[in-house]
């Protein structure tokens, strides 16, 4: 898969991790799992890119004597949700037409 169309898709799937409730990236990690693999190598620089951008905000909450970092979807982040899925109709049904049987040769 293209790096560019990967890379949007996996900061994607953080947003949709996050959009119900705050989460920290182990939980996100094992969310998305189901999905796309994502190692910690590869959040970390999503959640900051994510966060740059206004997508998302972090707060740090104390958890066993140590920091955990949550991160909470923003208003811009829903949005940013929004336009994929209005997007992705737009792609799918181009993949419909790319897959679908030659109507003379079936």
């Amino acid at each position: 898969m293209e790096i560019q169309l990967k890379r949007g898709l996996l900061e994607i799937c953080v947003l949709a991790a996050i959009r119900k409730e705050p989460s920290y990236g182990y939980q996100i990690i094992k969310d998305v799992k189901p999905y796309i693999t994502i190692s910690e190598s590869t959040l970390y620089p999503i959640l900051r890119r994510l966060e740059d951008a206004g997508n998302l905000t972090v707060r740090s909450v104390e958890h066993n004597g140590r920091l955990r970092k949550y991160y909470e979807i923003t208003d811009t982040g829903i949005k940013k949700l929004n336009d994929f899925r209005e997007e992705w109709r737009e792609i799918m049904a181009i993949y419909e037409f790319v897959t679908r049987e030659d109507e003379g040769n079936e």
